[in-house]
């Protein structure tokens, strides 16, 4: 019994913090948080997120703004709760990708200022995020919750299965700590959790139309995490940023096509 509780004290920290090293959410003073393991928690990170982002979607309809200038305030929430980490690491990403010599792109991607390539990746992320929640209703709230946790389980993907290529750096503590079968089980959970109440709550064929879009989903974060993979013959703490960014964009996108029946 002992040693069950001590388990779950441990488990109870890393969930603090992957939360404080994932997100600006403040926490209880006197908290202990342990970074251990914490890739394990980034799609459930991504629910507390989009859970934010849901009740603040509810609230926006409630006083019935512009779709226009709903969804710039849920993108602009959306970037606050994260202090930028993941769209800096897609900015940097996007500055390695635009140099021709492979070679020289962990270079390029370690300075501190952003290029012109940085730059419009950060702006096309941020347009089309705002461009694809406009067409979003309230039969399409449930996607808010669950688009941020499979953009983070692309970073875990990435993690996983492809190695890390600095030998220090803020994301190389995740590939010596992670362990395959448990955190990468774990880190599906939220999502499959989530698809496991639906099926009780709603009806059949649109339970049908969710289950499809979580299978689309897992395959959109597996493809955009290989494909960094595979340009830079592994990841770094930026890649595991654009990953995360890129995945988000791309379910968002499938939606509203989805959704305006195209």
């Amino acid at each position: 019994m002992v040693r069950f509780l001590s388990g779950l004290v441990q488990l109870w920290r890393s969930l603090l913090g992957a939360i404080l090293f994932y997100t600006m959410l403040p926490l209880p003073k006197g908290v202990q948080p342990s970074f251990n393991r914490i890739a394990r928690w980034c799609p459930w990170v991504g629910v507390i997120i989009g859970s934010i982002l849901l009740g603040v979607f509810w609230g926006l309809e409630s006083l019935n703004i512009s779709a226009l200038l709903r969804s710039a305030i849920l993108v602009a929430l959306w970037l606050g709760l994260t202090g930028g980490l993941h769209l800096d690491g897609a900015m940097d990403t996007a500055d390695g990708l635009a140099v021709t010599e492979p070679k020289h792109r962990l270079a390029v991607m370690a300075d501190s200022v952003s290029g012109a390539f940085g730059v419009m990746a950060g702006i096309l992320i941020l347009l089309l995020k705002v461009t694809a929640l406009e067409s979003f209703g309230l039969e399409t709230g449930y996607f808010l919750v669950v688009i941020p946790a499979w953009g983070r389980w692309s970073q875990v993907v990435a993690i996983a299965f492809y190695p890390y290529l600095k030998a220090e750096g803020k994301g190389a503590f995740h590939k010596q700590q992670f362990q395959l079968y448990p955190d990468l089980c774990w880190s599906i959970c939220p999502m499959l959790l989530f698809l496991l109440l639906s099926y009780f709550v709603l009806p059949l064929s649109q339970w049908l139309s969710i289950l499809l879009s979580d299978l689309w989903f897992m395959t959109v974060a597996i493809a955009v995490s290989a494909w960094f993979g595979q340009k830079f013959q592994g990841h770094t703490g930026d890649t595991y940023g654009a990953t995360v960014e890129w995945t988000e964009v791309a379910c968002l996108i499938s939606t509203a096509l989805f959704t305006n029946g195209l």
